[in-house]
């Protein structure tokens, strides 16, 4: 009989609305997983010790094998650096870091200490990914379609660094579609255009429109913060065969030629932390970039548009 493998002891960085929604209750439903510790410059989380650094965690803290950061991502890459000196296993909430320069460091980093990361897309473990992308397999795609459009105040209450250079604005949630999108097509995705919504107050777009390629494939993108009324998460795909399909819900649901939707229970972070433990376990890493450089590239040729001022 094999020896059960003891349970990872991991610690939260930034505990924060993300990590109190969804990283903690993944965490503690999960055996392979004990939560020991946060840290952060504010509370840290109920019954738990928090600490103002990784080096005094390491120092005067529980023993810990992993940590997640889950802090804005413009404070990410020093975070991590330290995590991976102090031999921490890494996983990385969305966006991994504030540049493709940053993240590649990190990946480097962690590569030469031995040390796992895993950048995390947790759309990708939306319900019907997996099921959209083996459909997607038999059918060339002609043309798609994303619309991702949501209350930011509803989503993003008070949270100021979104709406400062590397918080993304509305790409946060957006780049939640486009690493749907890279996920369940094969072929690379080439952004040609993009038209950005910046509010005159803010450094980060409200809204966004992207213009994008993958072989002759046409694909367009419409990413909005102000939505009123339900959430819009859907991609819409048509394929040279006359075929059609639908992921809505962002990700939760596939219906095919208009038959009646398939839809299974949301479980995306639980899934991200099968995964994570199943990557420490192999001693590997999962640190696919792509969804961010489509961002990168949508700032990079993009056309803006001053719009009224925001107040998160």
């Amino acid at each position: 009989m094999s020896q059960a493998k003891q349970p990872i002891a991991i610690a939260i960085i930034g505990p924060g609305k993300i990590a109190r929604d969804q990283h903690v209750p993944a965490i503690r439903a999960n055996p392979r997983f004990n939560l020991v510790a946060s840290v952060s410059n504010g509370p840290g989380l109920e019954n738990l010790p928090v600490f103002a650094s990784i080096a005094e965690l390491v120092q005067v803290g529980p023993r810990v094998d992993a940590v997640a950061i889950c802090t804005p991502p413009q404070v990410r890459g020093p975070i991590a650096h330290a995590a991976i000196d102090a031999g921490l296993q890494v996983l990385l909430e969305k966006p991994p870091a504030a540049t493709l320069g940053e993240f590649e460091a990190i990946r480097h980093h962690a590569a030469q200490r031995g040390v796992t990361v895993f950048a995390t897309w947790h759309s990708r473990f939306a319900p019907m990914v997996e099921a959209a992308r083996t459909w997607l397999g038999d059918h060339k795609t002609r043309s798609a379609r994303i619309t991702w459009r949501e209350n930011v105040r509803k989503w993003h209450p008070g949270q100021h660094w979104l709406w400062q250079p590397g918080g993304l604005g509305v790409f946060d949630p957006g780049i939640n579609a486009l690493s749907i999108l890279t996920r369940i097509c094969s072929d690379p995705v080439t952004v040609l255009g993009a038209e950005l919504d910046i509010p005159r107050n803010c450094q980060a777009p409200i809204g966004a429109r992207l213009s994008m390629m993958m072989n002759d494939a046409a694909i367009s993108a419409d990413f909005d913060f102000r939505q009123t009324g339900q959430d819009i998460w859907d991609i819409e795909m048509e394929t040279m065969d006359n075929h059609r399909l639908v992921l809505s819900r962002g990700g939760s649901r596939l219906a095919i030629n208009g038959a009646p939707a398939q839809s299974a229970p949301e479980a995306e972070y639980p899934k991200i932390y099968q995964h994570f433990a199943t990557l420490i376990d192999s001693r590997n890493s999962d640190c696919d970039i792509t969804p961010l450089r489509l961002v990168a590239d949508a700032f990079l040729i993009a056309r803006t548009t001053s719009t009224a001022a925001f107040e998160p």
